[in-house]
């Protein structure tokens, strides 16, 4: 029988929280999609692996027995497959780099020279990944590092730098009222239809849809996109708006999509991330100095 290493990923989170939702927020998806792969895990084994009640998520007894040695065969596991991956990257001298959207801003360029002449022969090799994958592949070891947007799913697990801090901005169609304005209340949007990430990206589309600071208003979704053509469509098709760093004004300007400054919403972060595993590979740890060395001077106020 052969059993998806998701499964069992889900399978322990769920384990060590001993609540769904707790859980679900960790691994940064939906309760309901949680739900149904932890059933489609049971299934699989013919066991029942938890008993549910109101207070949260107790395992049984071949739940215990399974809890005993999955960790250690994830760990294994993740470690052959980083390590297997790694070696053939290193061997052509290519470092893998995944990001997301727009990754560092302007920076990266000077990052990659950076790393260039630091490393003489060796190529970062820029990976971009969609927004159901926030890690960019760094969980799964498809990547050795990578530009993020903070938070992102399993960031605690994970060596994480920040680069820059930016402000988020709201992305509008441009026959919208607001689109006029030079500056917008966030409490003026919260009645509005949001662009959102797809659910699965849990506490990530969280944090684009800003729900923990609409002080309990509900949230419209008005379309749900998993990269940023489709995006820009949808807001310009005038199907929802959207929270985006202010950098997207430049890395994702389109006809039909106006970029307005907001008040009253957190910034947002860009880290640069890697696996405690690598805190001592030479090649990681010189990427991560060209990084921290090629930031803006004063990331708070990054207009780079």
């Amino acid at each position: 029988m052969d059993v998806d290493t998701r499964l069992l990923r889900y399978f322990i989170a769920v384990s060590e929280e001993g609540s769904l939702t707790r859980a679900a927020e960790r691994l940064f998806v939906s309760q309901p999609a949680l739900t149904k792969q932890i059933k489609q895990l049971e299934a699989l084994l013919g066991v029942r692996l938890f008993t549910r009640s109101r207070a949260g998520m107790a395992l049984t007894e071949p739940g215990r027995t399974l809890m005993e040695g999955a960790p250690a065969l994830l760990a294994d596991w993740d470690r052959a497959l980083r390590e297997t991956k790694s070696t053939a990257s290193r061997a052509a001298q290519v470092l893998r780099v995944g990001f997301v959207a727009s990754a560092a801003n302007e920076t990266t360029q000077h990052i990659i020279a950076a790393f260039a002449r630091r490393r003489p022969g060796w190529r970062a090799e820029m990976r971009h990944a969609s927004w159901s994958n926030p890690t960019a592949g760094l969980a799964h070891g498809d990547v050795d590092a990578a530009l993020l947007r903070l938070p992102f799913p399993g960031q605690d697990t994970l060596r994480v730098k920040v680069l820059l801090t930016e402000p988020r901005w709201v992305a509008l169609p441009t026959a919208h009222p607001f689109a006029a304005r030079e500056r917008i209340p966030f409490r003026d949007l919260w009645d509005e239809p949001f662009v959102a990430a797809p659910p699965e990206t849990g506490r990530w589309r969280d944090y684009w849809l800003a729900t923990d600071e609409r002080d309990g208003h509900p949230v419209r979704i008005g379309a749900v996109t998993d990269h940023p053509d489709d995006w820009l469509t949808a807001i310009a098709n005038g199907y929802g708006i959207a929270l985006a760093p202010r950098s997207a004004a430049r890395f994702y300007a389109r006809p039909g999509v106006t970029y307005r400054p907001v008040s009253g919403v957190s910034p947002s972060q860009v880290g640069i991330a890697w696996t405690p595993a690598d805190d001592t590979d030479p090649v990681v740890q010189d990427f991560i100095r060209c990084c921290l060395e090629n930031r803006p001077a004063r990331p708070d106020e990054a207009t780079a």
